[in-house]
């Protein structure tokens, strides 16, 4: 479906930003099709991904409430995706889908990270219920501060308030860490600048307040972007704010 020519795309993402979005990765493209449009039909947002080639990239750039993936792929398998993601800290939770129901597979899906696992032919509402119950679990969990947060080759250390890729450490200012550590706390949506003024502390008045958040994120996206000038991570939302998509 096509939208309005005064909406962007980036206008259209984050108009439904709302809704858990889910990434299905499964080479099967009949399956793959049929899940996207059962889940986006029961009020998820989705994204599809053909192997874990492809997921990697589209987990680069983007973040999910949840993952719904195929054991059974070509190439690097599910469980060794699985297992990857969590080595590298990926909070996402993961449903795992696979032809085999054995217990030792299950098993070992779940000690490859998986949160829950469906075994193929699967009740289409069941999948449903088990994504449900997954959020709830995640909603009702105990809030802790995130020790360090990555954007792409980048991870922010909270504690030190510095950049770190491998044994290259790029400080930050107190308002630059202020405000990634603000943006981070409500990463995969857009937040205002009046708002991002007060989670940051700044000082001024009104206007001065816009001026002085525009100039900290064009500041801050030289230290975090490859190219600041077409922003990965720190985008900007047209007369709505900013926002950030950390891993």
């Amino acid at each position: 479906m096509f939208m309005a020519n005064t909406e962007t795309q980036t206008d259209r993402l984050f108009r439904l930003s709302a809704l858990p979005h889910v990434l299905v990765v499964d080479d099967d493209e009949r399956l793959r099709d049929l899940l996207s449009r059962f889940l986006a039909e029961s009020g998820f947002l989705v994204t599809t991904a053909y192997d874990a080639a492809d997921a990697r990239r589209k987990l680069e750039y983007l973040a999910y409430d949840l993952i719904v993936m195929d054991v059974m792929m070509p190439g690097e398998d599910g469980l060794a995706l699985t297992r990857s993601l969590k080595e590298q800290k990926l909070q996402t939770p993961v449903l795992l889908l696979t032809a085999r129901g054995e217990t030792d597979e299950r098993i070992e899906g779940l000690e490859a990270g998986a949160d829950d696992y469906l075994s193929k032919p699967f009740e289409p509402r069941e999948l449903l219920l088990r994504l449900h119950a997954i959020l709830r679990r995640v909603a009702s969990a105990p809030a802790r501060a995130e020790a360090a947060i990555r954007c792409g080759k980048w991870t922010l250390d909270l504690a030190r308030g510095e950049l770190v890729d491998g044994d290259e450490r790029l400080p930050l200012t107190q308002v630059e860490h202020n405000l990634l550590k603000a943006l981070a706390g409500r990463k995969g949506e857009v937040v205002g600048r009046e708002e991002l003024a007060r989670l940051c502390d700044v000082d001024s008045d009104d206007t001065g307040t816009l001026r002085t958040i525009d100039v900290q994120v064009t500041r801050l996206r030289k230290k975090l972007e490859e190219d600041p000038k077409m922003p990965k991570y720190l985008q900007t939302v047209r007369g709505k704010g900013y926002v950030l998509w950390a891993d």
